[in-house]
Order: structure tokens, then C-alpha cells, then sequence
């Protein structure tokens, strides 16, 4: 079980990544010019760092102004909810209704396993 316990945070990370990646392809794929697609590219992923960084790093233990319980909750699923809309934008919608279903599981696991 511990194995299964460490591969769920595993894919939490990388979750936590695709959303970096979700937000930079989205702004660098907008049907705009080249300066609005780099300010977008870069501008996107930091925005996404910042609130995390602020309300949830570290499973909320390096956090700014940690949120936690339901307000945890609503945080995760705007925040990877939000990845999953800009993969479906970027790329197609089954690619951002399969990165959220990947989330709602893993999240799922962590509540069952008390992982953070």
C-alpha cells in the first residue's frame, strides 16, 4: 500500500506540473500576435505559481495564507479545474476532461489515504 500511498503524490506532482504546462501552452497557442502569445505564455503559468504559492504550497504547510479544508478543496478543483479548460482550449476537449478526471481520482485517493 505505501507503494500505491507514493505513486498517488507522485502523480499529484505531476499534475501540479501539467498545470504549469496547461497554462504556458494555452498562451502560447493563442490565435493573437507573437508579443500577446509570449506576454500569455509566461504571464499564464505565473499566475497559476503565485496563487499556489500563496494559498497551497507545500500541501498548505508553506503557504502564504494556507487554505484548508473545503476552501482547500474549492482551490484544487479552480486550479486544476482552470488547467483542464486550457488543455481543452489548447489541444482538444477529451485531453482536458481526462487531466481533470485525473485529478478528481487522485484527489479522491489523497482524502481516502489523509495524504496532503
Amino acid at each position: 500500500m505505501t507503494v500505491l500511498k507514493g505513486a498517488n503524490l507522485g502523480l499529484m506532482f505531476l499534475l501540479e506540473l501539467g498545470v504549469l504546462a496547461a497554462a504556458a501552452s494555452w498562451g502560447f497557442t493563442l490565435d493573437a500576435n507573437p508579443i500577446v502569445r509570449i506576454i500569455a505564455g509566461i504571464g499564464a503559468p505565473a499566475v497559476f505559481i503565485a496563487v499556489w504559492a500563496l494559498f497551497a504550497a507545500g500541501g498548505g504547510k508553506n503557504a502564504r495564507y494556507p487554505l484548508t479544508g473545503p476552501w482547500r478543496g474549492l482551490l484544487e478543483i479552480a486550479w486544476f479545474g482552470g488547467a483542464a479548460v486550457l488543455i481543452g482550449l489548447a489541444f482538444a476537449a477529451p485531453a482536458g476532461i481526462v487531466f481533470f478526471a485525473l485529478w478528481a481520482i487522485n484527489g479522491a485517493l489523497r482524502l481516502l489515504w489523509h495524504q496532503t
